[in-house]
């Protein structure tokens, strides 16, 4: 079986990046903003065939998730340098937070910390595109359905692909369990690695699993709503809509050195037991590498 490795910390990574700031004038912003309005408005602006639509994610969504990822979060990143400039290659995370904001944050690190700005095409679950409104936002943002069809093509096309294997049941744990990694199911991420010759990045975030401790399931109301689960938290429903705000955590995003599918070849994604050794190795990788991020962390809270 392969040997899971941590992803290493660099030293001098005890600064968080934050982006740039705007160094345009408010001149230019206003002007910047009424050329985006002319562009909706008229339909010069283009979508590819999952529905992405990078001029409305560069300057409507990424803006404002910016505040939450560099003031409310505090979010520090290690080891993009692993994270190719070009081709494809799929990043696999831990998945926690009740709220899929661990997503949200990765995809604002790729493109803001990255040299490349990379643009992270997130996989989901069927419910996220069920959703109104969450549904459209998320495939305008680059998001698809989590099939190894979707995710073979983004990969062959050269995209850098996000996949968070625990699903529902990493985001839905009680908080009693965090920052234990939950079963990565069938390993259908190595089998697009491997078809495709894509490295996979293991990649550790904590700092989600705070943001809404679950201390409860009212699964009578999740059934009733057709949900996986229905959070209580020590907020919510209790405090009402202010419980959906998050609580701001201390976050560490590190990507760990990638794990190269490419000499295996296309046929290996049929051998059932390198499957399952990859995806036991990128598990123990991301597991091993979360304990040492903890132990980086000073506090939950800063």
């Amino acid at each position: 079986m392969p040997e899971a490795r941590v992803i290493p910390l660099r030293p001098d990574d005890d600064e968080p990046h934050v982006p740039p700031p705007s160094t345009g004038s408010w001149e230019e912003q206003v002007a910047g903003g009424l050329d985006f309005l002319a562009r909706r408005l008229t339909g010069e602006y283009e979508t590819d065939e999952f529905g992405f639509d990078p001029d409305l994610t560069d300057h409507v969504l990424l803006p404002l998730l910016r505040p939450l990822y560099s003031r409310w979060f505090r979010v520090e990143t290690h080891g993009v340098e692993n994270v190719p400039d070009t081709g494809g290659a799929l990043v696999v995370a831990n998945h926690s937070g009740t709220l899929p904001v661990d997503a949200l944050m990765t995809t604002v690190a790729l493109h803001d910390d990255h040299p490349a700005r990379r643009r992270l095409r997130l996989l989901g679950a069927d419910l996220v595109f069920d959703l109104p409104l969450i549904g459209s936002l998320s495939r305008k943002m680059g998001s698809t359905l989590a099939c190894n069809e979707d995710a073979e093509r983004l990969l062959t096309e050269g995209e850098l692909v996000g996949v968070f294997p625990e699903g529902f049941k990493g985001i839905g744990k009680p908080f009693r369990d965090r920052y234990t990694l939950q079963r990565f199911g069938r390993g259908g991420f190595v089998t697009a690695a491997l078809r495709t010759g894509a490295p996979i990045i293991p990649c550790a975030i904590v700092g989600a699993e705070e943001i809404y401790p679950m201390i409860g399931n009212a699964k009578t109301l999740a059934r009733l709503f057709g949900l996986p689960y229905f959070p209580l938290t020590p907020t919510f429903p209790a405090l009402g809509p202010l419980g959906l705000v998050p609580l701001p955590s201390k976050w560490l995003i590190a990507f760990g050195e990638p794990i190269e599918t490419a000499s295996y070849g296309p046929a290996a994604a049929e051998d059932p037991m390198l499957v399952f050794n990859l995806t036991d190795q990128v598990r123990e990788t991301i597991q091993q590498s979360i304990y040492r991020l903890l132990l980086q962390r000073s506090s939950v809270w800063g």
